[in-house]
């Protein structure tokens, strides 16, 4: 049985939220997500409680996501030459 986790460091709380890292922290700093805990003298994570009530409190939108919602920026394929 694998146990539910209860905190999640940044990556995982913006890969659960489907946000950068980089909104995640301006979103903190605007007070419009919530804070981290401190686990520890240096190290923080989020509750998962508070972030999935702050995900269920957005509001619904009306119009469908954009086409590149959820996907990461594609590295560009190898380029093979041809002698």
């Amino acid at each position: 049985m694998t146990a539910r986790p209860l905190y999640l460091d940044k990556q995982a709380v913006a890969e659960f939220v489907s946000l950068s890292e980089t909104t995640v922290e301006k979103l903190v700093r605007e007070d419009e997500f919530p804070k981290p805990r401190v686990l520890s003298g240096r190290r923080v994570a989020w509750l998962v409680r508070e972030v999935e009530e702050w995900a269920e409190a957005r509001p619904v939108s009306d119009l469908p996501p954009p086409p590149n919602t959820g996907s990461r920026r594609r590295q560009p394929a190898a380029s093979h030459s041809h002698p």
